[in-house]
């Protein structure tokens, strides 16, 4: 049986080690990011997880379509990237779904290891 894609929907998982003495920085970035991709109407779902040692984080993102990438990218990008790349490190980029060749080559610069939908559903 041939798999088809259930939706539009982007989504990633972003894996960051935090640099050295940047935790406090970084939780304060991650509070005005949170608030800000909030106001996204095409983020369906964005939050953050740090190891118990501090020194590891994942981001765990979803759009509602290539377009949404796009605009949060945007955002990312005018408003806190400088401020970002200064307490993380990013380690590893996986993206779920079918972007668009533009959030394609956005997302190529963060080294993306992109998967195509095999199965399953969402509720």
């Amino acid at each position: 049986m041939e798999a088809t894609i259930m939706s539009n929907t982007i989504s990633w998982n972003l894996q960051l080690s935090v640099r050295e003495g940047r935790l406090e920085e970084a939780r304060q970035l991650m509070s005005e990011m949170v608030a800000a991709t909030r106001e996204e109407s095409g983020a369906e779902g964005y939050e953050w997880f740090l190891s118990a040692d501090g020194t590891t984080c994942h981001i765990n993102e979803r759009y509602t379509d290539s377009d949404a990438v796009m605009v949060h990218l945007g955002n990312f990008g005018a408003n806190f990237a400088e401020r970002f790349l200064a307490c993380f490190a990013p380690t590893s980029l996986s993206v779920y779904g079918q972007p668009s060749d533009e959030a394609r080559s956005a997302l190529d610069g963060l080294g993306a290891a992109y998967l195509g939908w095999l199965g399953g559903f969402t509720r």
